[in-house]
C-alpha cells in the first residue's frame, strides 16, 4: 500500500470537518442564550420564534438535522473517499433544495415546517455550494493522487 491510499485524503478531512460544524451547530441550538427566544422554541413549524445566534430560525427537528448531518458528515470523513465525496455533494445537493423550498414557501407559510427564514435561506445556498464545490474539486484531487 502507497503512502498516499494510506493517509486521509482531502476530501475526508473536509467531509469530517464539515460534519464538526454541523454537529456544533446542531448542540448550539439547543443552548440558552447561544439561541436567543429559546423558551419559544417548537419541535417544528414556522411559528417556533428561536433564533441560533439571534439570526437563523431554528427549531427542535432543525437542530436535529443539523445534528444528523454532522454524524453522517463524521462517519463519510472516515469511510472511503467516495463516500465522503458523495457526502459533500449529495449534502450540498440537499442545502440547495432547502434554498429553493425557502424561497418558495416563505417565513409564515405553514409549509414552512423546518423554520427558515432569509439568512437560514441564503446560509443554506452557501452551504449547498460550499459542499458540492469542495466534494467535487477534491474528490478529482484525490483520484488523481490515487492514479500517480
Amino acid at each position: 500500500m502507497s503512502v498516499i491510499t494510506s493517509r486521509r485524503s482531502t476530501v475526508n478531512t473536509a467531509a469530517t470537518l464539515v460534519g464538526a460544524v454541523f454537529l456544533v451547530v446542531g448542540v448550539l441550538g439547543f443552548i440558552p442564550g447561544i439561541t436567543t427566544h429559546y423558551s419559544q422554541m417548537e419541535f417544528a413549524g414556522h411559528t417556533s420564534d428561536a433564533k441560533l445566534l439571534g439570526v437563523f430560525e431554528t427549531s427542535v427537528l432543525h437542530n436535529l438535522v443539523h445534528l444528523l448531518f454532522g454524524f453522517v458528515g463524521l462517519a463519510a470523513g472516515r469511510s472511503t473517499s467516495l463516500s465522503a465525496q458523495r457526502f459533500l455533494i449529495g449534502g450540498g445537493v440537499v442545502y440547495l433544495i432547502l434554498w429553493i423550498y425557502g424561497l418558495i414557501v416563505g417565513k409564515e407559510a405553514k409549509a414552512n415546517f423546518v423554520p427558515l427564514n432569509n439568512a437560514d435561506n441564503w446560509l443554506h445556498l452557501a452551504l449547498g455550494a460550499g459542499m458540492i464545490v469542495l466534494g467535487v474539486t477534491l474528490g478529482q484531487v484525490t483520484k488523481r493522487r490515487l492514479r500517480m
